[in-house]
């Protein structure tokens, strides 16, 4: 059999109102799945209508696209793992339960077990509560299966195979042997440190059965995406796109097209369609429409989660009302080939910040170099951290495992490997002359002071900066050569998410950014840029020489 589950002209079909799903490879095991999916009613409409009778033609071909890729020959599952990406209350949870209800009517094994898996007790609510609702409301589906409430398990009577909820944890999936599972809200995965774990418990079973197939239900995130979420969303986009042949995966995604992101098309109602299949059904434009307006006007990020979940837009910044002025424009400034190398090259003197250290912070350095020809401020960044953060803060553990792929940030194993590694870098910049001065944040200036010391950077070239209301004037001026387009950086996502994180706290007399303020979430590498950025801006000779007359540490 030849199948393809590229789609590379989605953007074209989505505008135009078309299918961005395959044709199952088995028409006949397709429809005999149909049959059977199009008779179980959704109770939480009004008249109990059957699937047949309320569902777009998207649902039917989604349904189709799964079970239409068994073969009943061989008894293989061809397409073993499908991820839809669709915007909120287009009856996703729903359908996952109608799917596997279906699945267990049509199961052969006894005493097989099918897993839907979600994060939280709630998320499984919202998909045992619709199956059970299918098997009471069908007097057939009554006499066939035994509904347990308690402990959220549908079984058939006759074969013992069984639908179980479960929200998700890795004692509760632990042992499993599932051969066809069903992942809600995949997006809340990505915030949770374990799932890869959790994932590899529960689809374990799937060694020894060729039938088995995993589907991946997602709304889009209301953070920047993180953790196995980000892996699996650019996953099933390139597969999607071409740029990756795997034919046992199938990515169904409801996004607008890139150009219509940047165009902001998506607040255009008669937009709404595209990542709203169901509109018209159990979606309601005029609702959409209302909350755009209300939301418009905010600046809390209601805006962007309204987005995110609604019409399924990937955010990026998480633009809050006391967010730094200078995240307006940092997206925009952004450039790949501003690394320290291409500093390395085209500075003309450079600056270098360092912030943190701590064994539930990130160590952040950062670099600012002076353009020789246009003057413009080049940005580069790096940070490191201990393993021990990862066990402290859980919560951006994902996130951070992110940033170490990238290649932005490095965990270390050993306290001071960071320290070290980070005097490596500014001892280079000085060994290419470039080096005007090493800011460093004084409460954390001892050990740092050392390695720089010991990697041959000259104590006069360090300089304490003064941190709190002092700091502010490095945060306007760089916010405003953001907004004027005369600061550049290297568009990694860690700062991204960083530039996202800091608030803003307003004092009397100044403005000011801090870490407690930003919560939970990390800032140390936007701190030590902003380090940068007050030595930057006293306009250091390009010779590099030291402005400074008096040797030993000083403070700014």
């Amino acid at each position: 059999m030849e199948w393809s589950t590229a789609c590379t002209d989605w953007a074209e079909r989505l505008v135009a109102g078309k299918s961005i799903i395959p044709a199952p490879i088995f028409p006949d095991e397709a429809d005999r799945a149909l049959r059977i999916f199009k008779q179980l009613r959704v109770v939480d409409l009004p008249g109990k209508p059957t699937f047949g009778e309320c569902s777009d033609q998207f649902v039917f071909d989604f349904v189709a696209a799964i079970f239409g890729a068994y073969d009943a020959e061989t008894g293989k599952q061809l397409i073993r793992e499908f991820f839809l990406l669709i915007s909120k209350k287009n009856t996703k949870s729903t359908v996952a339960a109608g799917i596997m209800l279906t699945a267990v009517i049509l199961c052969w094994r006894e005493d097989e077990e099918h897993l839907i898996l979600a994060p939280t007790k709630e998320v499984a609510d919202n998909s045992f509560k619709p199956a059970a609702g299918m098997v009471r409301a069908d007097e057939e589906l009554s006499d066939l299966f035994h509904v347990q409430d308690h402990i959220r398990t549908i079984t058939r009577r006759d074969s013992k195979a069984s639908l179980k909820v479960v929200a998700a944890d890795t004692e509760t999936v632990s042992g499993k042997k599932s051969g066809k599972i069903l992942v809600d809200e995949h997006w809340l995965f990505g915030k949770k440190a374990n799932a890869q774990a959790m994932f590899m418990e529960a689809t374990g079973g799937q060694v020894s059965r060729d039938e088995g197939w995993v589907i991946f239900l997602t709304t889009q995130s209301d953070d920047p995406p993180a953790g196995v979420f980000k892996e699996k969303l650019q996953y099933y986009r390139d597969v999607r796109d071409g740029l990756i042949v795997d034919k046992k995966s199938l990515g169904i995604l409801y996004e607008f097209p890139q150009a219509m992101v940047k165009a902001k098309a998506y607040l255009d109602p008669k937009n709404f369609y595209i990542t709203n299949p169901n509109l018209g059904r159990s979606v309601s434009e005029e609702w959409l429409g209302d909350q755009l307006t209300k939301n418009l006007p905010k600046t809390d990020g209601s805006l962007q989660q309204f987005l995110a979940k609604h019409l399924n837009v990937e955010i990026g910044l998480n633009l809050r009302s006391d967010r730094w002025t200078g995240a307006d424009y940092w997206e925009q400034q952004g450039r790949r080939e501003v690394t320290l190398e291409y500093l390395l090259e085209w500075a003309e003197v450079i600056d270098f910040g360092i912030d943190g250290g701590g064994l539930d912070d990130l160590l952040g350095g950062g670099a600012i170099g002076r353009h020789r020809d246009t003057k413009e401020w080049l940005i580069w960044t790096h940070a490191w951290a201990h393993p021990s953060v990862l066990e402290r803060r859980m919560e951006i553990a994902p996130a951070l495992r992110d940033f170490a792929r990238d290649g932005h940030l490095t965990l270390v194993e050993r306290i001071g490997d960071d320290v070290d590694e980070l005097a490596g870098y500014v001892a280079r910049i000085h060994g290419a002359g470039l080096l005007d001065m090493a800011g460093v944040d004084p409460a954390g200036l001892g050990g740092i002071l050392d390695a720089l010391e010991a990697a041959g950077v000259p104590k006069d070239k360090i300089v304490g900066i003064s941190q709190g209301w002092k700091l502010g004037g490095a945060i306007k001026t760089l916010e405003r050569k953001l907004a004027e387009g005369s600061a550049w950086h290297g568009l990694q996502p860690m700062m991204n998410w960083c530039v996202g994180n800091a608030r803003i706290v307003v004092t009397s007399n100044a403005i000011n950014i801090t870490k407690q303020a930003s919560g939970t979430a990390k800032i140390d590498p936007l701190m030590a840029v902003f380090n940068a950025a007050s030595l930057m801006s006293l306009n250091p000779a390009a010779s590099a020489p030291s402005v400074y007359e008096t040797r030993g540490i000083r403070f700014l």
